[in-house]
């Protein structure tokens, strides 16, 4: 592990009274009138709880005891600058949901998660769990966290709090650059982000009025990808025959997806499930698997059962559809595949499928130039996507889609992962020939 993150234990959240710091547990007049106050010591005529709601959420709580213990321990020649996340403070990557009553911006598609400048000597990161955690490597939320570009730190949230600890590897009047990303996707678990919070000298916040947390600039577009497990990355970090699928081998970052976006300097947002289809999840009897199926959550920011804090799910937020994309590539169809097979009434009821969730893609994103692909796993149902986009024009006289098939991946030559899924160099090809597509039909640099 680099030495410039420390990945701290849990932080036990369970009693108010009771958080325990990485670093020492200094105490305070303003620390022991909130203690006092959560324990229902404090006589209500002494307590004044516009001094002690610090950070501003109208109600004293167990974060206004934990941002006093921080101001305790950094009261000597260094200050610290806490601060819950606003969108004015980085740049939100893909569909997060922000729950001001607790401070947390939760990530739960794959590629979620922030993107910021930090002036100052270090930046701790305060992470929470999902209930999904408790499931370990097969269900816990994967991230990264990249520090200037490089690698720092590459885990799970395996314990309800983690705390990440990055230090400017320049002078603090320097700007260091941070990236946390989620690699696991939605339908197993979130990664929530309480705190970001800078340690500088006293007065360092004076030399830069703009503040010591700025947000990452926006790319110059931003592409929706809507699709599966291949969207995902399923796998990608396992060896096929000898592993089964947890959400430890997952890795956005190394999907078509992500890499096509890098490829055009894009901004991304993935919604993608696992096994999910148009009208069938992946099924093995024939029988069409209707629950697993994008267009029904689509207009969600995430979807699973695992509870956030006081029992609220990620799939009760819905998407406000807001940046709109100015590109939507959707890849779909791989799991449809085993429920149609060849038979072609069932093929004739997918593109009927697709052709009905496109016309909802285009209610929420109207502008949007959207592409249609098919073919990593499996080009079976190309012919019905094809149909599919044609019914969709004729009913529509929309014109500004467009249709584009992957090639078949190569066992032999590019290798498999988990569960006979694309390698990372079948994503890699997936991704040029993607990208060479877009410049084409668009025009991007």
């Amino acid at each position: 592990m680099n030495q410039k993150t420390l990945i701290g234990g849990a932080i036990a959240l369970a009693a108010a009274a009771g958080i325990c710091l990485l670093w020492h547990s200094a105490r305070s007049t303003e620390s022991n009138a909130i203690r006092l106050h959560l324990n229902g010591k404090q006589p209500a005529p002494d307590f004044q709880a516009d001094k002690l709601d610090l950070n501003g959420n109208g109600t004293v709580d167990r974060f206004d005891l934990f941002r006093s213990k921080l101001r305790a321990v950094f009261n000597g020649k260094d200050a610290l600058y806490p601060a819950y996340y606003t969108a004015n403070h980085a740049k939100q990557l893909g569909r997060t949901a922000f729950h001001p009553e607790t401070g947390t911006l939760w990530c739960s598609h794959s590629g979620t998660g922030i993107a910021f400048r930090f002036y100052g000597k270090e930046c701790r990161l305060y992470l929470t769990a999902d209930s999904a955690y408790s499931g370990g490597e097969a269900a816990a939320a994967r991230y990264a966290v990249f520090l200037n570009d490089e690698l720092v730190t590459d885990t799970q949230l395996l314990e309800p709090e983690q705390t990440v600890t990055l230090i400017n590897p320049a002078d603090e009047n320097t700007p260091a650059a941070v990236r946390v990303v989620k690699l696991s996707e939605s339908a197993f678990s979130s990664l929530g982000i309480r705190e970001i919070c800078i340690a500088a000298s006293k007065g360092i916040s004076e030399k830069h009025p703009d503040g010591l947390l700025i947000p990452e600039e926006p790319n110059p577009h931003l592409i929706e990808f809507i699709g599966d497990s291949i969207t995902c990355g399923y796998g990608i970090d396992g060896v096929y025959g000898t592993d089964t699928f947890k959400t430890a081998t997952e890795n956005a970052m190394k999907s078509y997806a992500y890499r096509t976006a890098q490829i055009l300097h894009a901004d991304y947002s993935l919604v993608s499930f696992s096994g999910y289809g148009i009208i069938s999840g992946y099924t093995s009897n024939g029988k069409a698997l209707t629950n697993l199926v994008v267009p029904r959550y689509y207009a969600q920011t995430g979807h699973n059962a695992a509870a956030l804090e006081e029992h609220h799910k990620i799939q009760d937020d819905l998407w406000g559809f807001a940046p709109q994309p100015d590109l939507i590539v959707m890849n779909l169809g791989t799991n449809d595949a085993s429920y149609t097979g060849s038979d072609s009434g069932k093929q004739r009821e997918f593109a009927a499928g697709y052709t009905a969730f496109l016309k909802t893609i285009r209610e929420k994103n109207p502008d949007a130039p959207i592409l249609c692909t098919l073919g990593i796993m499996g080009q079976a149902l190309c012919d019905a996507i094809d149909l599919a986009v044609m019914n969709y024009t004729e009913e529509t006289g929309d014109t500004n889609i467009r249709t584009m098939r992957f090639d078949m991946q190569s066992e032999t030559e590019d290798g498999v992962v988990i569960d006979w899924h694309p390698s990372a160099v079948t994503h890699s090809k997936a991704a040029e020939k993607l990208s060479g597509k877009i410049r084409a039909w668009l025009g991007w640099d």
